[in-house]
């Protein structure tokens, strides 16, 4: 199998999307590893973390976004590398993970959905079915993700992924725009609030 790979810009200056021509992950999966120990259920990702200047991971249905550690280094020196790396690393048919990230996520959010009350619960479903639908495309396609993490009492906590975290814009983005559509379509809705934005 022949695989192309492209470098995207992400708003994020330190993070680079390499977007491929074919899936790595189902639709609507993202793993986000901050370090090379959090990558212990992705080879490729430890992989990456072998070059010095990354700092984390970002694997997402065809792309992967890559943060860097150093600024002084210039993506046009790095991507030319990631890029052959990625290439070779996918056509040679090595494993991406070691367990299926879908069935782990579903297990990560039974566990920490808690027991809401059915009207917390029906709030919640509409803030993911937003998240999804209008939220996701977006950031995805800047080389992030956004994934709900909880609802309560007014307060939606969501996680911030890939070129996301750390992003300069990521705060302004999520008070302005992402806050701004949850007020809207779901009154209930007060604040939104997230993990994973190193501000």
């Amino acid at each position: 199998m022949s695989v192309s790979i492209y470098a995207e810009a992400s708003p994020n200056p330190e993070s680079m999307k390499f977007v491929l021509n074919n899936n790595l992950l189902a639709d609507g999966v993202s793993v986000d590893y901050p370090n090379v120990e959090a990558a212990a259920n992705s080879p490729l990702a430890q992989e990456l973390f072998n070059f010095d200047y990354v700092g984390r991971v970002f694997i997402a249905q065809n792309f992967v976004t890559v943060t860097k550690t150093q600024p002084e280094l210039g993506w046009t020196q790095l991507i030319p590398e990631l890029r052959q790396f990625l290439k070779s690393y996918v056509e040679a048919g090595g494993p991406i993970f070691t367990v299926d990230p879908a069935a782990e996520q579903k297990a990560a959010q039974a566990a920490t959905a808690g027991d809401p009350t059915q009207q917390e619960g029906q709030i919640a479903q509409k803030v993911i079915d937003l998240l999804d639908n209008y939220v996701r495309p977006a950031v995805e396609q800047d080389g992030g993700n956004i994934t709900f993490k909880s609802y309560h009492e007014g307060v939606v906590t969501v996680n911030l992924q890939g070129s996301c975290s750390g992003c300069p814009s990521a705060t302004v983005t999520l008070k302005s725009g992402i806050e701004n559509l949850l007020k809207r379509m779901v009154p209930e809705v007060q604040s939104v609030v997230a993990e994973g934005v190193m501000v």
